[in-house]
């Protein structure tokens, strides 16, 4: 995912040597975009067999994400599967700040069957302050205080997107929220690789950061109702 002015994913994850978005997957699969993609064409994602798409909402408490309204109504009416993501900023202000910021601009949830948990994006910041500065046992109160927000306000944990090498660095390798919060892990190559501590499965994998369909290429690890079971809550 990117970021306004922070180094992305893709500046700390080597693909590897046979792109794994060219490989015939059969679990449902799905994009994540913001308005780096520019216009996205729903129902092409539908006929190309997309199930789901995670749309970039808000980062901090100061930025929302100009085509967030665009692909939200967009994503819907094509028939897809969405929710939204929030790219944290640790550094700036507290967990809670931004849950609440991120659910005053469209970060919600509500069990539709079509609208999946709001997703915390938490990754390496810019080089130097990869950990925006906090010990790893204040990086887990800031998620906490991020968690518990978004589950007070709507019923349930939001999905925590990160690498697990951050998350080893970071956090000190927590498994604090692997008994609430759906996991989902971004590592570009052809097997998802170690998980962070506690887990022992992952709900999504972003494989790839580009592909066949705009955004970075994702996968449910499941079925479809499955997906659509976490979209119920």
């Amino acid at each position: 995912m990117k970021s306004t002015g922070l180094l992305t994913l893709a500046a700390f994850l080597a693909l590897s040597s046979a792109s794994p978005s060219l490989v015939k997957r059969a679990a449902p699969q799905g994009v994540d975009i913001s308005h780096y993609q520019g216009t996205v064409n729903f129902n092409t994602l539908v006929a190309n067999g997309m199930s789901f798409v995670y749309i970039k909402v808000t980062e901090g408490t100061t930025y929302q994400d100009p085509n967030f309204s665009a692909n939200y109504n967009g994503a819907t009416k094509a028939g897809l599967i969405r929710g939204g993501y929030h790219f944290a900023h640790p550094d700036t202000s507290s967990g809670a700040t931004q849950a609440n910021y991120f659910l005053a601009h469209g970060g919600g949830w509500s069990g539709d069957g079509i609208t999946l948990p709001g997703a915390l994006d938490i990754e390496y910041g810019p080089s130097g302050s990869e950990c925006y500065g906090l010990s790893a046992s204040a990086m887990v109160s800031w998620i906490k205080d991020f968690s518990n927000t978004y589950h007070s306000h709507t019923g349930v944990y939001p999905v925590i997107y990160t690498t697990t090498d951050w998350w080893k660095t970071c956090t000190g390798n927590s498994a604090a929220f692997a008994s609430t919060n759906p996991l989902w892990i971004a590592h570009y190559s052809s097997s998802i690789g170690t998980l962070p501590a506690g887990w022992t499965y992952t709900t999504f994998w972003q494989y790839a950061d580009s592909g066949p369909n705009p955004g970075d290429q994702d996968e449910f690890n499941g079925s479809l109702q499955g997906l659509k079971n976490l979209a119920l809550g």
